[in-house]
């Protein structure tokens, strides 16, 4: 992605504490928020695993966003000529920081798993079964059905007096 729309987005969460970057990312609809979302989890991720212990007093320092390598193709135009693509990437790098007077407006509650119903299995109503004689009464009305489409359909005089 480009880099200036990479980094439109690196500057909405730029000084928020990380539970509260993480939520605004995934808010976002716009299309860089993914990778940065998964770049805040992977920082913050990194600091649990090296011994940070309070995690609820991180926040995004920085966000820099510098232009990456790019992918040079061409689009075949009229007469013969060609107009360049470029399809362009990012480096970012998100740095993390310990604030203890920080205080987070509201914290991300995954949500809540619904109880299981109680087991009914004694309640249940037996389905009604169909004997052999219902069924082929059943099966001969469709077929009379089916004859009486095809008379009305494919005689002459049917539009005519029914």
């Amino acid at each position: 992605m480009a880099p200036r729309k990479v980094r439109s987005v690196g500057d909405l969460i730029k000084g928020l504490p990380a539970n509260e970057a993480e939520a605004q990312l995934l808010m976002q609809t716009r299309r860089p928020s993914k990778p940065l979302l998964k770049l805040l989890r992977s920082a913050i991720a990194n600091a649990k695993s090296n011994g940070l212990s309070e995690l609820h007093y991180l926040y995004v320092v920085n966000v820099r966003v510098d232009g990456g390598p790019m992918l040079k193709r061409m689009l075949p135009r009229a007469r013969g000529s060609a107009s360049p693509i470029q399809k362009k990437m990012s480096h970012v790098t998100l740095t993390l920081g310990v604030n203890e007077k920080l205080k987070s407006r509201f914290t991300i509650v995954p949500p809540k798993k619904k109880k299981a119903l109680p087991d009914d299995s004694g309640k249940r109503t037996a389905k009604k079964r169909i004997t052999k004689t219902e069924q082929d009464v059943v099966e001969t009305k469709k077929k009379e059905s089916n004859n009486n489409f095809w008379k009305r359909t494919f005689n002459r005089k049917a539009g005519m007096g029914e």
